[in-house]
């Protein structure tokens, strides 16, 4: 896609938005500042034209994003999750976009299962449903298998959604780098590197053999939990386009009427939404990242049913420390401890004063404790945060996009179930637990015991590996009396080893 393309598919979207009226709802949701809004009309009224018209009978700003295509779909997906963001109505009206859009033809369905697995629907399946949920990249289907009798779910991609998807890609890369060479200042937030995050995270989507993998691995790590349930993968009618999985009952957990009317425990519900999130982040490093209304069902039992695996996170154990930290400072109102983890990780540089982060830090967090979670404005306390971000210089750090993401939405569908839910309460358990197993002297045993099974590993070379050091050191070394025939940092070296081997033998002796 050509500069002058991507431009023009900018353009479009301002366009949209301004045909479909969608701007004004838009910038009113967010409760933009006047100075943005007169920008907006202003750049977008002349270019009307040429927007796309969408379907009139959508409300304005599901409209606008069901013309521009599956990218900003997804958008719209988080924001429904977000009434505190843009508002109920908006809010509602999103939820459209998480499993409702117009389905793709059957005939079409049917040629694609004959093309991926190789065979007619009619002789892998006794009975082959029209399409019962359709959302941005795919649509579902029910379906019995003909071999032994279960119902399954096949999914389906959409007729040429990846070219789809490339379009809108190349489009926001061109965005990022034009923001980068505008405008300086927002290199801090790496808009290219956001973007390629978010294209690695859509070309995994567009590949189903990649979230049937997702799904099995994340069906082994929750086997054990209560009320959590994965549907189980069904590998041999399942391939690049086609995914077949066991079908789950359950109520969609965006119907809050009829979770109301089953007689569930909303309250419980909601707060078992977040713990179960954190849970997987913290414990496993593997989480649903797209967990929406739409992708989440309730069991009769009250369990948790997680559907759709086609984005998932992954973060590595060191970070899942840093994170828990700052949670646990958070709910401890230790915002310079909170401070201190930020400059620990290299999340701030270095040159900025740690008090004066800390400060900054309470100035966000105070707010947020004690208050009922409906007086508390996301949006505010969204923009506060960005404006502290900006001052002290911190860059966007990608590995934390889809969990910093995820808990957003998480959030937003605990408190669509109870909007009085406070998130750090709920959260204070999963943490403190973690804390305590993962930042103690049993996670520093742990460590030390992991330092040296990798050490036994290389345990033939180490003699080779030390003299080789030894000899450089000393090729190196000034003739100078006074200095040590060895420098302090190799004994400091010596030191670790000999740490770690006498951890193993601790926790071998427990």
């Amino acid at each position: 896609m050509t500069a002058v393309s991507s431009l023009w598919r900018l353009i479009r979207t301002g366009a949209t938005f301004e045909r479909t009226g969608a701007m004004r709802e838009a910038l009113e949701a967010v409760d933009a500042p006047p100075a943005l809004r007169v920008a907006a009309r202003v750049l977008g009224r002349p270019f009307s034209w040429a927007g796309l018209k969408g379907d009139e009978s959508l409300p304005p700003v599901v409209r606008a994003l069901s013309a521009l295509g599956p990218a900003y779909i997804k958008f719209g997906q988080v924001l429904s999750t977000r009434p505190d963001v843009v508002g109920p109505k908006m809010a509602h009206d999103l939820r459209v976009l998480q499993d409702k859009l117009p389905p793709f033809g059957e005939e079409e369905a049917r040629a694609e299962i004959i093309r991926e697995l190789g065979a007619p629907a009619e002789e892998l399946f006794s009975e082959f449903s029209p399409p019962i949920a359709a959302a941005s990249i795919a649509q579902v289907h029910r379906a019995v298998l003909r071999e032994d009798g279960r119902a399954v779910a096949v999914k389906i991609l959409r007729p040429g959604i990846e070219r789809a998807f490339r379009r809108d890609v190349d489009a926001f890369f061109f965005a990022a780098r034009m923001m980068e060479l505008i405008s300086p200042s927002s290199r801090r937030l790496r808009p290219t590197a956001v973007i390629e995050h978010f294209a690695s995270v859509v070309r995994g989507e567009l590949d189903l053999r990649m979230e049937a993998s997702a799904a099995g691995e994340f069906r082994a790590n929750t086997a054990e939990d209560p009320s959590f349930r994965v549907p189980e993968v069904i590998w041999p009618l399942s391939a690049r386009r086609v995914l077949t999985t066991e079908w789950v009952s359950g109520t969609n957990m965006g119907d809050v009427e009829a979770l109301v009317a089953e007689g569930q425990d909303m309250k419980t519900l909601a707060a078992s939404i977040v713990q179960t999130f954190l849970h997987h982040a913290l414990r496993d490093g593997f989480f649903h990242a797209d967990m929406h209304q739409g992708n989440l069902k309730v069991g009769p039992g009250g369990e948790i049913i997680a559907l759709d695996f086609g984005i998932m996170g992954r973060i590595d154990a060191y970070t899942r420390r840093v994170y828990a930290e700052i949670l646990m400072g958070f709910l401890k109102k230790d915002y310079r401890r909170v401070a201190e983890v930020h400059f620990e990780a290299g999340y701030v540089p270095a040159d900025r004063d740690v008090s004066e982060f800390a400060q900054a830090l309470r100035s966000i967090g105070e707010p947020i404790f004690g208050q009922d979670a409906s007086r508390i404005s996301m949006a505010r306390l969204l923009a506060h945060l960005f404006d502290v971000t900006e001052r002290f210089g911190m860059e966007t750090q990608t590995q934390l996009i889809l969990l910093q993401r995820t808990m957003v939405v998480v959030e937003g569908v605990g408190r669509s179930l109870d909007p009085n839910m406070n998130m750090w309460e709920v959260a204070r358990p999963v943490v403190e637990n973690y804390i305590r197993d993962n930042l103690g002297p049993k996670a520093v045993l742990r460590d030390l015991a992991g330092t040296a099974r990798i050490l036994s590993r290389f345990g033939p070379l180490l003699p080779q590996m030390a003299e080789e050091m030894l000899i450089r050191t000393n090729r190196n070394m000034r003739p100078v009396e006074s200095k040590p025939l060895v420098p302090g940092w190799a004994w400091a070296a010596c030191g670790v080893v000999l740490g770690a081997l006498a951890g193993a033998a601790a926790v071998a002796a427990f």
